[in-house]
């Protein structure tokens, strides 16, 4: 199929257009990605300086320190789940089949 002069007349143009178009949103993905990745160090940027800033006269009593009664529940509930054994699960393996 051949083109004619006068298709050729807008075509171009358009193909040129297009062109800048493309352009435009790979420049514009391109500044997103940057900006994100600027976005992402400077949270982690802030995340290290949050725990370098922590209380230097924090106590590290952790043998005088008595668990919460939320982590003595899931402890306890750990254990009970751990002996609590099912009747028949686990306990003959059929190898016959």
């Amino acid at each position: 199929m051949s083109l004619k002069a006068i298709e050729l007349q807008i075509a171009i143009p358009k193909t040129f257009e297009a062109g800048k178009i493309a352009e435009q949103k790979q420049q514009q993905s391109q500044l997103a990605q940057d900006s994100a990745n600027l976005q992402t160090e400077k949270q982690a940027l802030k995340s290290k300086e949050t725990v370098l800033k922590s209380s230097p006269y924090a106590k590290m009593d952790g043998d005088k320190q008595q668990p919460s009664e939320e982590s003595q529940q899931r402890e306890k509930k750990e254990k009970e789940q751990q002996q609590a054994k099912h009747p028949f699960k686990g306990s003959f393996v059929d190898y016959s089949g």
